[in-house]
């Protein structure tokens, strides 16, 4: 079944739907004891239709259209603050759906940031001395050779200013992903392959010098998960690109609309976890924990957040979730 016909046979009931919505006002005790039911009905089936289209036809203008109708039906028919509801589904559900939503603009983000970065890996490993110079001066101590084993050799001072310049500079990289969007996704593209060239060349650079175990001591706690977000970000900017670029049978205008409502939600959503990666790296990085807590701490962080994301971004059962 295409788009078309799927609009064409469920849109008499959906209008039905809209009628009864508009009428309740917000107040179901309007329609009467039957025509309540009815709403309910109606609320429903319009709620599996919807969980039908965002898996057969996601992104269509349809399906938005769908999901407005669905939201203003279930306000009404629970007659309740929605509020407090829609950041628990939101938080819940929404946001882990959002990133799974469009996997191949995922994976493409994916491969902007880490293909660079292998490649920036081989480079600090092959050629040190010219890859060092690529580096900002702030990160040069990973350069410094030292004893195999021993830490990088900074005061506690020197760790945590290290470690703020880090996670300030993801926090930027982050917004101008999520922000290069309007640039037809180019800056998006841009600051992912940057950053992820100059991860790899600091991560080359720290094992040719001998400090690749301080480094990944260093760096794993936070990295893993702020590297997350910077994906996830470089999601929201490539979606916004992408709907000017191709906006398929919809209106660019529509388009752009849909994917930057997708796309504030994506960086609403990662905000709360770069803080938790920044707490992590505040207060947790900087106590020295050895190899293998670090490991266990920074892979922990990401596998709890793709695992929400693989357990929390599927379609919404047609009866709960409506968002």
């Amino acid at each position: 079944m295409n788009l078309d016909q799927f609009v064409r046979e469920r849109e008499p009931s959906w209008t039905e739907l809209q009628g009864l919505v508009d009428e309740a006002g917000g107040r179901p005790e309007r329609l009467g004891p039957e025509r309540v039911r009815r709403l309910g009905a109606l609320y429903r089936s319009a709620a599996a239709d919807l969980a039908a289209a965002r898996r057969r036809f996601p992104g269509e203008l349809a399906v938005a259209r769908l999901e407005q109708l669905v939201a203003r039906a279930r306000h009404v028919v629970y007659d309740a603050d929605a509020r407090r509801d829609s950041l628990r589904v939101f938080f819940g559900r929404t946001y882990w759906r959002r990133i799974r939503e469009r996997p191949a603009v995922l994976a493409l983000a994916a491969a902007m940031l880490f293909g660079p970065a292998l490649l920036g890996g081989i480079w600090g490993v092959r050629d040190p001395g010219a890859a060092s110079r690529f580096v900002p001066a702030q990160y040069r101590s990973v350069t410094e050779p030292r004893t195999r084993g021993t830490n990088l050799g900074l005061t506690p001072g020197q760790s945590s200013a290290m470690a703020s310049s880090i996670f300030t500079n993801n926090i930027k990289v982050a917004v101008f992903a999520f922000a290069g969007g309007i640039t037809l996704g180019l800056l998006t593209g841009y600051v992912l392959v940057f950053n992820g060239v100059l991860f790899g060349t600091l991560l080359g650079l720290a094992f040719s010098a001998g400090n690749g175990r301080s480094f990944a001591e260093l760096v794993t706690p936070h990295g893993v998960l702020e590297l997350s977000c910077i994906l996830v970000a470089g999601v929201a900017g490539l979606r916004m690109g992408w709907a000017a670029v191709s906006p398929g049978h919809r209106r660019r205008s529509t388009a752009l609309q849909h994917e930057a409502k997708a796309a504030a939600e994506l960086a609403l959503g990662t905000a709360p976890w770069l803080v938790l990666a920044g707490l992590v790296e505040g207060f947790v990085t900087p106590q020295g924990l050895g190899l293998g807590p670090a490991l266990a701490v920074g892979l922990a962080l990401g596998a709890l957040y793709w695992t929400l994301v693989v357990l929390r971004g599927g379609p919404a059962p047609s009866t709960a979730d409506t968002r």
